[in-house]
């Protein structure tokens, strides 16, 4: 099985071919959670909305600590690839997938234990609270694929293949679309249905990326004996890895926080709000996907001393990833109750909808800046940096305002959707004077 060599050829082809297989990842990925609320708001009623929407920002966490953590082993093995150093990728390899394995394990024990007091200290309707349970503990026990899926994708991106992540999870896509139907509609199991459609898609995805890989060949064999954790490359993954996660985690946490105001506003609010934040996955997959193959752009071609390359790769990341966000920021401007009313028919959760979707959007824009910088430098291992930007807009800046815009604002949602895109708008200001001081001290 060959890899993919990002640091020769045409840097802007090498980009697109890289890039564009992660997008497509990330759109069937993305898709997840999109059915599973348009099955929902087609045939169940608002407390399965609501119960769904605030379910899936729990459920993100777990996304959120798993990519952010396995993006670090994407990080430390496309460097190694760019050193040509096979030994130690095949050893990056072996240790990302056992430490997984236990996170994985321990992060279901967690979410079991703790998921009615987080969902209390959320604010969750009353109405909804029980069917929010059921949606959680269900997906909880997903976590061991979700946590191998994301390793193994991460691997393959550091090896240098962005394609066949994107086949593995449109299998799972596949299925989880066909079962949505099958469990909500015809077996008339609701929430339930839709988890359970989750956590099964998500474990033929895992399944099928480790039987392929087996007869593939693969660099890692996948054998009992090769699940073992390096201790040189647990460093590197901890001081790469962590600090990612940690950024992605208080930023959750934050988006958690604007979940509790809203969801004390009542379950039309909290609907809105989880609508809102399907559109925010589908307007930001380009920013992402752009800012992680950059990531992985960035690894190899600083590993093979090529620093040049991985910046004139940002600014071509950025201006996609701007162009494609744009789109989606004048649909919202346009026209936000067709966005609204692909996920359900509620006149009330619509016309509630309508001001959040037209402030919350201009986040659409600053989010490709901050996304795009920040996989330019988690690419250079600057994760340190990133995380206490992430960090200190999550906590300093998008908490104080929450809470602020929460108490003058607080049944005004066009105000509460600003809170986002100021944000962003500061994130991305200073980091790019980072990144461009940055350079201006390396000479690049």
């Amino acid at each position: 099985m060959k890899q993919q060599d990002l640091t020769e050829g045409n840097l802007l082809g090498t980009l697109c071919m890289f890039a564009v297989p992660f997008l497509l990842a990330n759109i069937l990925q993305s898709l997840y959670g999109a059915v599973d609320l348009f099955v929902v708001g087609k045939y169940c009623d608002a407390r399965s909305v609501a119960a769904v929407s605030t379910g899936t920002q729990v459920t993100q966490i777990v996304t959120s600590l798993s990519s952010g953590l396995t993006l670090g082993s994407t990080i430390v093995i496309g460097n190694y690839m760019g050193q040509k150093n096979y030994e130690m990728v095949k050893r990056a390899m072996g240790t990302t997938l056992t430490v997984f394995s236990v996170f994985a394990l321990i992060l279901t024990g967690l979410m079991l234990a703790f998921e009615a007091p987080l969902l209390t200290v959320l604010n969750t309707p009353p109405e909804s609270f029980e069917l929010t349970m059921t949606y959680v503990a269900i997906c909880a026990l997903g976590n061991f694929f979700v946590c191998g899926y994301n390793s193994i994708s991460a691997i393959l991106r550091g090896y240098g293949d962005s394609k066949k992540p994107m086949v593995f999870v449109a299998i799972a896509c596949a299925l989880n679309i066909i079962l949505d139907f099958v469990l909500v509609r015809f077996a008339g199991m609701g929430v339930a249905g839709t988890a359970l459609a989750t956590v099964i898609s998500q474990g033929v995805s895992m399944g099928t990326a480790v039987v392929y890989l087996k007869k593939q060949a693969f660099v890692f064999d996948f054998k009992l004996s090769s699940f073992r954790v390096h201790r040189r490359v647990a460093r590197e993954l901890a001081f790469v890895g962590i600090p990612i996660s940690l950024q992605e985690l208080m930023v959750r946490i934050s988006f958690l926080y604007l979940m509790t105001v809203m969801n004390s506003c009542g379950v039309f609010a909290a609907s809105v709000v989880g609508i809102g934040s399907k559109y925010d996955v589908f307007a930001m997959l380009t920013s992402t996907s752009m800012a992680n193959a950059l990531a992985a752009i960035t690894a190899q071609n600083i590993g093979a001393g090529k620093p040049e390359r991985a910046r004139k790769a940002l600014w071509y990341s950025m201006g996609f990833a701007l162009g494609v966000s744009t789109l989606f920021w004048i649909w919202a401007q346009v026209s936000p109750e067709t966005m609204i009313g692909a996920f359900t028919k509620d006149q009330e959760i619509i016309a509630a909808g309508v001001p959040f979707f037209r402030s919350c959007s201009y986040d659409y824009l600053m989010v490709a800046m901050v996304f795009c910088l920040n996989g330019y430098l988690n690419g250079r291992a600057k994760t340190l940096w990133t995380m206490i930007s992430c960090s200190g807009g999550a906590l300093l800046v998008r908490i104080p305002m929450v809470y602020l815009f929460g108490k003058h604002f607080a049944n005004d949602l066009g105000m509460l959707g600003k809170i986002a895109p100021i944000v962003s708008g500061i994130m991305a200001a200073y980091t790019l004077v980072y990144v461009l001081c940055e350079g201006r001290k390396h000479g690049e």
